[in-house]
């Protein structure tokens, strides 16, 4: 069984507030998503373009030093993108993006990895889909690679509000996907007067094998042909919830490698998606985006 994955999309850095100031901590979902599989046994293959500055190097560090692989990524003399975080009293994060001219965007396919050699599992998601030239250049390559591709929209309306071309980018990499992951806020802006179970159904086709549907403390659903699943959250002090989907979407890729994408569905995908609110919780128990590792999974 290959344990190699691929995650591709941006590494940035989190301004989050801190004793009245703000501290910077490495995020992105994609490198969230990349650590939390690395943290998990994976040899998990990171792809970005990432800057020389300061803030590269400090996410680089921080990716190498929980074992993912930067085999596959672009060192870069453009600046980090830089994000700058808002909490809510309940530790919900939104987002301000510093994007333009940065290394985090800058995706091509004269330097992405050989799409003829793929990996058990490609992740692909959050702003990387987006934000042009490179989101282009992300998925005429994606579409080539033959592995199965977990798809985390994780809609960011500070950089594109305007839902018509977000709905157009969100069925783009549908077509190619063979799992959708998202949050029920992301359903919620994307379809507003669409039902949650019909919004998700409507992505399940003979590409899309399974649609799973994070909603924060209540749970995650799992949609597929065959019907659906739903787990109850993990109760936890919340510190913050950075990262908490990111985790899903690794336990997610975990269980296509372990039981295959055609098996994940009653049981199983319960199992799964039970081990992914756990993880999650984890996450939200402490600050920043720091899913558990293996072992703290396994004992929690």
């Amino acid at each position: 069984m290959s344990t190699t994955v691929w995650v591709a999309g941006e590494v940035l850095i989190d301004l989050i507030p801190k004793d009245g100031g703000r501290v910077a901590i490495v995020g992105g979902g994609p490198a969230n998503t990349a650590k939390a599989l690395a943290r998990l046994g994976f040899d998990s293959y990171f792809i970005d373009g990432i800057s020389t500055d300061a803030y590269g190097e400090q996410a680089r560090a921080e990716l190498l030093a929980d074992g993912v692989k930067l085999d596959y990524s672009l060192t870069s003399n453009n600046p980090t993108c830089v994000a700058t975080v808002t909490l809510d009293a309940s530790g919900g994060a939104t987002y301000e993006f510093l994007i333009d001219g940065t290394a985090t965007f800058e995706f091509n396919e004269s330097w992405l990895p050989n799409p003829s050699n793929p990996p058990a599992v490609l992740h692909v998601g959050t702003l990387a889909t987006i934000v042009e030239p490179g989101a282009t250049n992300l998925f005429n390559w994606a579409e080539k690679v033959a592995a199965p591709l977990v798809f985390d929209p994780n809609i960011r309306t500070s950089v594109v509000n305007d839902r018509d071309r977000y709905i157009a980018i969100m069925q783009k990499w549908a077509a190619i996907s063979s799992v959708i992951k998202m949050s029920e806020d992301d359903l919620a802006w994307l379809y507003p007067d669409m039902d949650f179970r019909a919004a998700a159904k409507n992505f399940i086709n003979e590409k899309t094998q399974l649609v799973v549907l994070t909603r924060g403390a209540s749970g995650i659903d799992g949609y597929t042909q065959d019907g659906e699943v739903s787990v109850p959250g993990v109760r936890v002090d919340v510190v913050d919830t950075v990262g908490a989907g990111d985790t899903v979407g690794a336990i997610l890729v975990e269980a296509i490698v372990k039981y295959g994408l055609d098996n994940l569905v009653g049981t199983t995908l319960e199992n799964t998606l039970h081990r992914a609110a756990q993880a999650a919780a984890i996450t939200c128990s402490r600050a920043g985006a720091n899913p558990p590792t293996f072992q703290e999974l396994e004992g929690f």
